[in-house]
């Protein structure tokens, strides 16, 4: 099985976050370095209606010293100064990812063009309309978030494939092992663009996990990875969603905006429960597939995808396509790698190995000390079936863990009672109940219990089969205790 550590997802995830949301709720600040005092007046009212906090010096001294105090986002930098030239200070400026703008006297083109050579990020000729130095200001600043935005994602995604590891020594994991190695190899060492995997397997093997292993062990590990969940895209958005639109494609697009698949850039893009796309979906993502290109909603131009595709699902896509609920032609597609994962039933020396370390996991992350397994607690893990599979080992643990009060875990702790067994009990009991009135929270519950047994425990299916979204399946199934 896969797992990672989600201490240190949780750890360092917390600062990025922190990091993230303080620049981008805090005023943007603006250092005006002008000696020209009524116009470094006029600027500074200017930006400051416009929601900025600015500070004005007047030469290179108090620049150096203002910026270290005052830490601007952005820099608006006269070239010729009291104590110098300006030119003097734009690379301490670009060193520290500062937006630096220069502001220059007509006839000074030769120093707009050095300040560019030097990193600066644009440049204004004097005398300045107001307005048009407002409208460069914000340009700058918007484009600076953009950045920072995907310095942060990628960052993000860094340091949560920090510690990403298979857990177990099954010969199925080390199977997984071995495949993940292989595949990452193959993308590696060719030039043209990694062969697309599926991965398949029940709902709780880690099939998200197997596809952040993959991405991190490949040569674009520093690239973005983009999760789609495709079972919970909603139908009228999903092609906005996955291909982007322009400004005008349709009602409420206000400004344009680039999809999923075009996010992922030269990285991963992980299409998780692909089986739950619709048709008409199945045949422009094929399209997407076979041309490696995305055309955003309104547009006439397209886009190169050169990411890594990684597709999964729980489902049988083989017998959906026989039964004509998935492409023929997308499932041969997609069909090019495939990484099966096993249940968790099926690799009974992993369960103790995985239920260590998910224990080790909640007592570092909630700062608990240390527990042990008794042997009972040992015995119950062993001799139960795991419907939820490894997700479900996790969320045991983790309650025990939490729960109990004792160093030692016993099987008193863990609530393993499979769904199935506990479905035929409510059964024979309503059978034998000679009461003739039923609650309707009770009537909905069997239900729920009632579709998941016909289709194998599949969260997914036993929603088609009740006529709801898999988000309300598990809305109602969290509302009636139903877990697995």
């Amino acid at each position: 099985m896969l797992a990672h550590q989600t201490h240190l997802e949780s750890l360092n995830s917390k600062n990025l976050d922190f990091e993230f949301i303080k620049h981008f709720t805090q005023p943007k600040k603006v250092l005006i370095v002008e000696d020209e005092v009524l116009f470094a007046r006029a600027v500074q009212k200017r930006l400051q209606k416009a929601g900025f906090e600015c500070e004005h010096v007047e030469n290179l001294a108090d620049a150096r010293a203002t910026h270290k105090q005052f830490s601007p986002d952005l820099v608006l930098l006269d070239m010729r100064l009291p104590d110098g030239n300006g030119l003097d200070l734009i690379a301490e400026f670009v060193a520290k990812k500062i937006v630096t703008i220069v502001m220059t006297a007509y006839g000074e083109v030769s120093d707009a063009v050095t300040a560019m050579k030097l990193g600066a990020n644009d440049y204004l000729k004097k005398p300045i309309d107001l307005e048009e130095l407002l409208l460069i200001v914000e340009k700058n600043e918007k484009t600076a978030a953009l950045q920072t935005s995907v310095d942060y994602a990628r960052q993000r995604n860094s340091h949560l494939n920090e510690g990403l590891t298979l857990i177990g020594d099954s010969p199925a994991t080390q199977s997984i092992h071995m495949q993940i190695a292989r595949i990452a190899q193959v993308g590696y060492i060719s030039d043209a663009i990694a062969p697309t995997v599926l991965i398949t397997g029940e709902t709780g093997t880690g099939k998200d996990v197997a596809a952040r292993l993959l991405h991190a062990s490949g040569s674009n590990a520093d690239k973005p990875f983009v999760h789609v969940d495709c079972a919970s895209l909603p139908n009228e958005l999903i092609e906005s969603e996955l291909f982007g639109h322009e400004k005008g494609a349709f009602t409420n697009a206000i400004t344009s905006r680039p999809g999923l698949i075009e996010a992922a850039e030269d990285g991963t893009l992980f299409l998780d429960e692909i089986g739950e796309l619709p048709l008409t979906m199945q045949a422009k993502l094929l399209s997407v597939l076979e041309r490696r290109r995305v055309r955003r909603l309104g547009s006439t131009k397209e886009r190169v995808v050169p990411a890594r595709i990684i597709a999964a699902t729980n489902r049988d896509l083989h017998e959906m396509s026989q039964q004509g609920r998935f492409r023929s032609d997308l499932y041969y597609r997609l069909n090019v790698m495939t990484i099966s994962l096993a249940p968790l039933r099926e690799r009974g020396q992993d369960i103790l190995q995985l239920a260590k370390y998910f224990m080790q996991l909640t007592e570092k992350r909630y700062g608990l000390n240390k527990h042990v397994l008794s042997q009972s607690a040992i015995e119950a893990m062993q001799n139960y079936s795991w419907p939820g599979n490894v997700r479900e080992l996790r969320h045991q643990i983790s309650s025990a863990v939490l729960l109990t009060s004792q160093s030692q875990i016993t099987a008193n702790d863990f609530n393993l009672v499979d769904s199935k067994s506990q479905y035929h009990k409510n059964k024979a009991a309503n059978e034998n109940n000679h009461q003739t009135q039923i609650t309707l929270d009770a009537a909905e519950k069997s239900m729920l219990l009632n579709a998941l047994e016909s289709t194998h425990y599949n969260v997914s299916e036993a929603a088609r089969k009740l006529a709801i979204t898999r988000m309300t399946m598990r809305y109602r199934m969290d509302k009636h205790g139903i877990s697995f």
